[in-house]
């Protein structure tokens, strides 16, 4: 018996980048994320880092792939900030690892769930560092603020579409 697809086939590939844009546009995610507070202080509502993470992960496809970016670009977060070493690498592992397998789930093309997940993501990751912060490393100093979380979630959402569109010019189709 045969099986129908309602999944075109261009939902299913993944795509891969030239080494050149895979590490330098998480960098200057970092970089940006890590400077453009100093200049203006609203701009600490943004996490390009995560951005960074869920785009990749979503367009690579791959679970393995997407928790090795998160991590790596946790990691290089965590460095030049002053959380303690880890938090971020934590937290943005685990988010890579879900946008990619929901990337199979769910057209990740579409820019109307691309801005729900950056969202969701954006929301998840702020319970993962609260509760990372909260419980594991008993740190009580750290709050969570909902209100802000939405803004901050909110702003990310807002930042990430056209951004995606940037970065979707350097894909290369497997």
């Amino acid at each position: 018996m045969p099986e129908h697809s309602y999944t075109s086939r261009q939902e299913l590939d993944q795509y891969r980048f030239h080494p050149v844009v895979t590490v330098l546009a998480p960098l200057a995610c970092i970089l940006v994320q890590v400077e453009a507070p100093r200049l203006w202080p609203p701009l600490a509502l943004l996490d390009l880092p995560l951005l960074a993470v869920i785009f990749f992960a979503l367009s690579r496809r791959s679970p393995i792939a997407g928790t090795v970016t998160g991590t790596v670009i946790g990691l290089f977060q965590d460095g030049l900030t002053n959380h303690p070493f880890g938090i971020f690498g934590i937290a943005k592992g685990f988010i890579g690892y879900c946008a990619a397998s929901i990337g199979f789930a769910i057209d990740a093309e579409n820019p109307i769930n691309r801005a729900s997940m950056v969202f969701a993501f954006s929301l998840l990751q702020s319970v993962l560092l609260y509760t990372i912060q909260h419980w594991l490393l008993g740190d009580h100093s750290f709050p969570m603020m909902p209100l802000r979380q939405l803004i901050a979630a909110a702003a990310n959402t807002a930042v990430a579409l056209p951004l995606f569109y940037m970065l979707d010019r350097f894909r290369i189709r497997e």
